[in-house]
């Protein structure tokens, strides 16, 4: 999704730039005819992240329009699998999908933390969270094809794709609807002009409309490049999530149904150009090292894949008449798995804010109700960040103190529960405020009536 080269004002012209900047708050837009392509909400960026949003807003009665710069079935051929936290699984079951979702994805009991060749493994399990599982994995299509499937019928949502968002600017529709973005798309049937009362950046970490709106981040390239690959082993994977940290980085292997398993190993850039590049031979005997020969022969299926890490945090996630969703606004280390499951949190935290701003008939573009979402999210955003960071500077070293510090840390974590109990709630999204979504039966998605929010 490109924005054409002048920097597109989010702001109107001559307003404040700062997140502070005040915006009278008006009715929301109604339009009187699909002509006038007026919208209450448009989402740039149809993946995971903004597919959620949008099924969360489906029975919201807001005119939402969807706009994606690739087909709308293109996420239905990318390869790539995610740990599922189960504050989404209850975002999945909230949003009437979970049911299609579950049977296709892994279901993981345990998880299995271990430091080189240090004995002091710790095995993580239900009964230490007093839930009955601790996580899944799901394959990007299975997400993709049940949210997709879940907007089919949402007569509220109009797809754009694939479109090429040009330009983004200020605009006056009428004296009733004052305060709106204007959208220029270019389509497969020329361009169009859209006016949103919000606009929602789910454009990924390079987000063109963060930038254009001058919004700064602050962050970090890491020393470290991620090589993924899927993996068939001789034995079975036991439904077992691994995190084994090496003085490289870690080495995760999620898994995965039939026996497949997602490997994720963290190295130093040109070491892990060296296991990209390196014969299938040498790759798998590596990672055969790894697990100690404890999974047998291992069969490499597909290409192996290399991403860089880095941490990022926007210094806001708002702007009047926009908002900052997923990749957009953050990201952060693969370790532990965070990443998409932070998206799909502030997706759903988004849209109870904007529900209750429509039952009280407020502006949903104005920065008195987009701070609610900044509140929200921003500081739990960075408890993440900082837990990942954490994680990966201490394991990822030679340095003694540390190396002894991490492995009585496991030894600790061993034999004490509130240890155990305060790294799950962490790790499977269970710790801060939780979205109302996560709460809620497929069924009552239908009232919206949100006046009594439960926490």
């Amino acid at each position: 999704m490109v924005l054409d080269q002048q920097r597109a004002s989010i702001l109107p012209e001559g307003s404040p730039t700062g997140p502070t900047a005040p915006i009278a708050a008006s009715r929301l837009a109604r339009p009187a005819s699909d002509d006038l392509a007026l919208y209450d909400v448009a989402i740039a960026g149809g993946g995971i992240v903004g597919l959620t949003l949008a099924c969360a807003l489906k029975h919201s009665g807001l005119r939402v329009a969807l706009i994606e710069a690739r087909p709308k079935i293109a996420g239905l051929h990318q390869h790539r699998a995610y740990a599922i936290t189960l504050l989404t699984g209850r975002i999945f079951q909230g949003l009437g999908i979970w049911d299609e979702i579950l049977p296709q994805i892994t279901t993981f009991p345990t998880i299995r933390l271990a430091d080189a060749d240090c004995p002091a493994v710790v095995n993580l399990a239900p009964e230490d969270l007093g839930t009955a599982e601790l996580g899944y994995v799901a394959e990007h299509p299975v997400l993709v094809r049940a949210l997709l499937a879940m907007l089919e019928d949402a007569d509220n949502v109009t797809w754009f794709s694939p479109a090429e968002l040009l330009k983004v600017d200020p605009a006056e529709v009428s004296a009733q609807t004052p305060d709106c973005t204007r959208l220029t798309l270019r389509t497969e049937t020329g361009d169009r002009t859209l006016t949103t009362r919000l606009l929602i950046a789910a454009d990924g970490v390079r987000s063109p409309l963060r930038q254009a709106a001058g919004i700064g981040t602050q962050g970090w390239q890491y020393w470290q490049s991620c090589v993924t690959a899927v993996i068939r082993p001789e034995h079975s994977h036991g439904n077992i999530a691994r995190e084994h940290f090496w003085e490289s980085g870690p080495f995760a292997t999620l898994p995965l149904p039939d026996n497949r398993c997602q490997i994720v190993l963290t190295a130093p850039h040109a070491e892990a150009q060296h296991w990209l590049t390196a014969t299938e031979a040498e790759f798998l005997a590596e990672l055969n090292r790894r697990y100690d020969g404890q999974l047998g022969e291992l069969e490499l299926l597909g290409d192996r894949t290399l991403f860089p890490v880095r941490l990022m945090q926007s210094d806001r996630y708002i702007q009047p008449r926009l908002a900052l969703v997923g990749d957009a606004a953050h990201c952060c280390h693969p370790v532990g798995g965070q990443g998409l499951n932070l998206g799909i949190r502030d997706a759903a935290a988004l849209a109870e804010v904007i529900l209750h701003a429509h039952e009280r008939q407020e502006d949903p573009g104005s920065v008195a109700v987009l701070r609610r979402y900044e509140r929200w999210r921003k500081l739990e955003n960075w408890v993440i960040l900082g837990f990942t960071d954490i994680l990966d500077r201490l394991f990822s070293t030679r340095w003694v103190p540390l190396v002894a510090t991490r492995r009585i840390s496991l030894w600790l974590m061993r034999g004490i529960p509130p240890m155990r109990f305060l790294a799950l709630t962490l790790m499977t999204g269970l710790s801060g405020r939780l979205p109302q979504l996560a709460g809620r039966s497929p069924k009552s998605q239908h009232s919206h009536n949100l006046s009594n929010p439960h926490r």
